[in-house]
């Protein structure tokens, strides 16, 4: 039994903590009071902390006692917590999603003799693992994923419920989406080439261009034909885009009544109602990833699908399953030492080792988060 430590006690967070909770010794750490008595009243067994992952010297004493760090922070402080767990000298799974390219800390996890896994999600995440698997059976030449995590009733206007916080959301539609197409790495903007596809058990969704490959565009830019989408229900874009285009997503703060504030700041304050699951809200997420190349000279293709719904009895959203046991699976890995490199890695690198990939597909399954494989021959 390893002692762990989570750090964020929100909807992933707390899923993580009771998940490793039954074959772990776990505490976790927030910097908000009342998010840990709702932890605490939830999981009374499990050791909470109160505290700033940003402090970092107050942070390393407090990861001194633990054999490995779980991240699961806002995006916004997703970089600078990752620092400063290096820094303390502990191993760490991270599903912060920071903007940052946290690959750049890879000196510094080696300098500290530590291995950190990053983007440990559903996606960017299990997407990852599963290109990293197929890079070394196969010659990838496409590589195509579609997710979502969605509400089961729609309610207009945005017929969309955020399982993390709105300004990570917002990151979404907002940051240059890089993807690649003939060999060629291209930059559009976030919202384009909408499509509408359909799926089994839920219909006809919409899917738009989101940036992200994120640590694919360095790991395996060597695959010609690269893309990540988002999926939402028709109508979302328009909805978005109206903002988008009015500025409420904008940076830059404004004068109202004689203070300064920012449009963004603004809006996330008004979504974060207006997004925000209500307890037993029942939601599901959906994936599908598309993976095709040469196998022996000839073309083949890989289809995975993903549907997860919200644990009616765990009292758990299928965002929170899906990324949360994803990471847990990794972290186990990590505990097991069936990955030990030193250095920063990503999923990809993960599902490219030995074993891993199954490892991890048999840790879901046992959790009853299924992904579906169909195999094509495509001459």
């Amino acid at each position: 039994m390893s002692n762990v430590v989570v750090l964020g006690a929100g909807m992933v967070g707390s899923v993580i903590a009771r998940d490793m909770s039954e074959k772990h010794e776990v505490s976790v750490v927030d910097n908000n009071t009342q998010t840990l008595k709702l932890f605490k009243k939830r999981l009374p067994s499990i050791d909470t902390i109160e505290a700033d992952a940003l402090n970092g010297e107050a942070l390393k004493e407090i990861l001194e006692p633990f054999d490995l760090v779980i991240s699961a922070v806002p995006g916004h402080l997703g970089f600078n917590t990752l620092k400063n767990i290096i820094e303390s000298g502990k191993n760490v799974v991270d599903i912060s999603f920071a903007a940052e390219n946290c690959l750049e800390l890879d000196y510094l996890a080696k300098k500290h003799k530590v291995t950190a896994v990053i983007d440990c999600g559903v996606a960017p995440g299990m997407d990852n693992l599963l290109l990293g698997f197929h890079n070394t059976k196969i010659e990838v030449t496409d590589f195509e994923c579609y997710v979502g995590g969605l509400p089961k009733i729609r309610t207009k206007p945005f017929e969309y419920k955020a399982p993390f916080s709105p300004i990570d959301v917002i990151a979404e539609y907002t940051r240059p989406v890089h993807y690649f197409e003939n060999g060629r790495e291209l930059v559009k903007e976030p919202l384009t080439d909408r499509e509408l596809i359909d799926f089994d058990r839920v219909g006809t969704l919409e899917a738009f261009n989101t940036d992200g490959l994120r640590s694919l565009i360095y790991t395996m830019n060597h695959i010609p034909n690269m893309k990540e989408k988002t999926l939402r229900y028709p109508g979302h874009v328009e909805a978005i885009r109206t903002l988008k285009q009015s500025g409420f997503f904008d940076t830059e703060p404004v004068t109202v009544n004689g203070m300064e504030i920012s449009p963004l700041e603004f809006t996330s304050k008004v979504l974060i109602n207006e997004w925000k699951l209500k307890r037993k809200e029942p939601e599901y997420t959906i994936m599908r990833v598309r993976i095709s190349g040469l196998e022996n000279g000839k073309r083949k293709e890989f289809i995975y699908d993903l549907f997860d719904e919200y644990d009616t009895i765990k009292e758990e959203t299928s965002m929170a399953r899906t990324t949360g046991f994803a990471a847990n699976a990794v972290a186990n890995l990590i505990l097991k030492q069936k990955f030990d490199k030193v250095g920063v890695y990503a999923p990809e690198h993960i599902g490219g080792h030995t074993d891993c990939c199954k490892t991890v597909i048999d840790y879901m399954e046992e959790r009853k988060v299924r992904y579906r494989l169909e195999v094509n021959n495509l001459d």
